[in-house]
């Protein structure tokens, strides 16, 4: 038996997310996903609709109502996600695991400032008074590369541009330490050279706190320099697993069609390249 130091943190084991049909059936959107989280970074990757954030969500307890989540295993540090109470499940999310979703402006609270938002995810799960969380809060701003967190902690999140606000959404998440952190394409509604400073302070993060990170994206060549690891979803399915620096010996042709479509400085490419979605694929 492993020991606790090199057991994975998270266990996924055929993964299946359905949502009732219109004919009365189920249509599943994530088929039979599996694989294991060390204190890594992990890559999911595939186009729009190929189940990734329903896969983040599902490990998160957070599929819409009406949805269905069936695995052989889903496991975080011994704990059984699907079985565990409801109340063990909340204290887990945002606490040990966190998710930071996509845009800051549908994310965040438009009602509260930053800071009341970053020491509320605090005080739900500690039990501190509120100068105290105010001054985590302060630092969890300030570790996210915020020059003036005492300014941005007075701000509401229409004050604040994209990148400040998806940093004021990752200090909200590591605030309680968690040990898992799963980030939802934080970089897609952002321009490229705050993409950089985003994934630059995550990944400082990451390392200094010995984290396990789930990044979702579609971005084949960002995942490549950023992750460790990736996995390639298409229909709901992972059809390849590859060692972010092997790209170069994917072997599916979902994995060769997506890179082929990614643009070539210097080069020519007249008609742009279609991806070939083949059936069997889907199967």
């Amino acid at each position: 038996m492993p020991s606790n130091a090199t057991a994975p943190l998270l266990t996924v084991a055929d993964l299946r997310v359905a949502y009732p049909g219109r004919d009365g059936g189920w249509a599943e959107v994530v088929r039979g996903v599996s694989f294991t989280l060390g204190r890594e970074r992990l890559a999911i990757v595939g186009e729009s609709g190929s189940g990734k954030s329903q896969t983040g969500r599902a490990i998160l307890g957070l599929t819409a109502p009406g949805g269905r989540v069936q695995a052989e295993a889903l496991r975080f540090q011994g704990i059984d996600l699907l079985t565990c109470p409801p109340a063990q499940r909340r204290a887990l999310r945002g606490g040990r695991m966190a998710m930071v979703l996509q845009d800051p402006k549908f994310s965040l609270n438009p009602v509260m400032t930053i800071g009341a938002q970053i020491a509320e995810a605090l005080r739900a799960h500690t039990r501190i008074p509120a100068a105290e969380a105010k001054r985590r809060s302060l630092a969890a701003l300030e570790s996210v590369q915020i020059d003036d967190p005492e300014r941005v902690y007075r701000l509401y999140p229409h004050e604040v541009s994209g990148g400040m606000g998806q940093r004021a959404m990752i200090a909200m998440m590591l605030i309680a330490d968690p040990d898992l952190l799963i980030a939802d394409e934080p970089t897609s509604a952002l321009d490229v050279t705050v993409q950089l400073q985003v994934l630059a302070i995550m990944d400082a993060l990451v390392a200094s706190r010995g984290m396990g990170l789930i990044l979702v994206s579609h971005d084949l060549r960002l995942v490549s320099t950023f992750c460790d690891r990736i996995l390639v979803m298409y229909a709901g399915r992972m059809v390849e697993e590859l060692p972010a620096g092997g790209l170069a010996q994917a072997k599916h042709p979902y994995t060769l069609g997506l890179l082929n479509c990614l643009p070539k400085l210097g080069g020519t490419q007249h008609p742009l390249p279609t991806l070939d979605r083949r059936p069997e694929w889907a199967l």
